[in-house]
């Protein structure tokens, strides 16, 4: 490793019968990225690791840096060549993936891997993608989940859903655009001969909350609101949540997240507003209370000092062309 080298681990969980090919595929992907983040200079790369449940719990099977310890920032969930995961399959692997998501690790999943995110509880009040097969019994075991299988890829924070067996290519775009920067994804993408335009579009959030701070109070508050953010938001509330002072909770929220919790709430807010702007035909008006504003005009301003468009305009020129 060079010297002022840092490394973002991404996780890649094995469990029986999962597809192999985006397991390889993936970390494929990632090497492709480091190659290009070498090229520009960049700061950061990818560590790809391979996790199986061994007879002492949790263990790397492959590692690109295997000199190095620590934990993943990323797991991500495969997809399976027969059904699902049953919940008794799943039970193994559940703790430890709640495990990783309580110390700031972002999940993600492809086609039905989501059933063990559902099945861990993870995706409860969230958005969320499978395969399209498999949408209407996600549906019936996890209604709790807001299920969009018509979407190849929802980004909802700390959690990343992609629908098909073959979308790993897209949720592998999506990470590397995450950890090495879109200068680099765009290239990646033109030597693995993927379209990244259409799919980058589609359910990407602009606001990447800084998740592995370390501060498992402020944490919690973190995934608290990443359902939650259209409600109505009170500090106090938000400090008991975290089981803190209302000062130390402030403190402590920006000093993890760089932004203080009104800022974040405003962020999570505005991404999800996007997100409604390019793929509905919801007025204005409607979004904007729906995402946690009962001022529509406050929205508009808000909308527009964050973007530097007015929702209108934002909406006119990235709108998808169903939704225009």
């Amino acid at each position: 490793m060079v010297q002022g080298m840092r490394q973002t681990e991404i996780g890649l969980l094995l469990y029986p019968g999962c597809a192999m090919a985006s397991v390889h595929g993936l970390t494929d992907a990632f090497e492709v990225g480091n190659q290009y983040a070498a090229q520009h200079g960049g700061p950061v790369r990818i560590r790809t690791t391979h996790w199986r449940l061994g007879s002492s719990g949790f263990e790397r099977s492959f590692d690109s840096a295997p000199d190095d310890a620590g934990q993943p920032d990323y797991v991500v969930i495969p997809g399976r060549l027969a059904d699902p995961l049953t919940a008794e399959e799943a039970s193994a692997f559940i703790p430890w993936l709640r495990q990783r998501h309580d110390k700031g690790a972002t999940l993600g999943s492809i086609c039905g891997g989501a059933f063990m995110l559902g099945h861990a509880g993870l995706l409860d009040g969230r958005r969320a993608t499978t395969h399209w097969l498999y949408a209407e019994r996600f549906n019936a075991m996890f209604p709790a989940v807001a299920m969009t299988p018509s979407d190849i890829v929802v980004e909802d924070g700390d959690i990343i859903t992609a629908g098909g067996m073959l979308a790993w290519t897209d949720l592998g775009l999506r990470l590397i655009h995450r950890v090495l920067g879109p200068t680099v994804m765009a290239d990646a993408a033109k030597f693995l001969l993927v379209d990244p335009s259409g799919r980058e579009q589609r359910h990407y959030s602009t606001f990447a909350p800084k998740l592995t701070h370390g501060d498992t109070a402020v944490l919690k508050v973190q995934h608290w609101l990443q359902a939650h953010s259209g409600e109505e938001i009170n500090i106090g509330a938000l400090a008991g949540r975290a089981g803190l002072e209302q000062r130390t909770f402030l403190r402590r929220f920006q000093k993890a997240t760089g932004l203080k919790p009104t800022e974040y709430v405003q962020a999570l807010r505005i991404g999800h507003a996007r997100e409604k702007l390019e793929f509905s035909r919801d007025s204005v008006e409607r979004i904007a209370f729906n995402v946690g504003y009962k001022d529509a005009s406050a929205f508009r301003r808000v909308f527009q000092k964050v973007t530097g468009l007015s929702a209108s305009a934002y909406r006119e020129r990235f709108a998808a062309i169903g939704a225009a």
